[in-house]
């Protein structure tokens, strides 16, 4: 990913409050950078959103065949930040690893849902355990595990 952000990304991003922003556009650009090459950076679903593109999955997501495949997604909500990561939600060793390396690095238990991730404090985000996370699925291993959940 450039450093530049596309067009719609910016606009979200200009739309947040400052102290909002100050935590998105690192936590952007550290998920990109961590993530192995193949995914794209849009706006889906009204948030910024890492996902598989049409010209490698031309399948789409299966809810909105319109809709490039989400791999990951961010929002800022009043609740806090909360990232949506499409292969916790769908693989539960990634999920098992996660929780374990967040107890050994963090400490106790993340604010985690089926596939999400919540931080009601953004300041306190784990930037590094994010970045590796990021890292542990690339697009053919996601398009892999979303394909054998859909046969199910």
């Amino acid at each position: 990913m450039t450093k530049a952000f596309p067009e719609a990304v910016e606009l979200y991003l200009n739309s947040l409050p400052d102290e909002r922003r100050k935590v998105m556009i690192p936590l952007l650009n550290t998920i990109g950078k961590a993530l192995p090459k193949g995914f794209s950076l849009c706006i889906s679903y009204k948030m910024p959103a890492f996902v598989v593109p049409h010209s490698r999955y031309p399948n789409g997501y299966h809810c909105d065949p319109k809709q490039p495949l989400p791999f990951i997604s961010l929002a800022s909500n009043k609740g806090g930040i909360t990232i949506y990561h499409m292969g916790l939600y769908a693989d539960s060793d990634l999920t098992d690893w996660f929780l374990k390396a967040w107890s050994q690095r963090v400490g106790g238990k993340p604010d985690l849902g089926k596939g999400c991730v919540r931080f009601k404090k953004p300041e306190s985000i784990p930037m590094e355990l994010i970045a590796e996370l990021c890292s542990q699925m690339s697009p053919d291993e996601w398009i892999g595990c979303y394909e054998k959940q859909l046969k199910r």
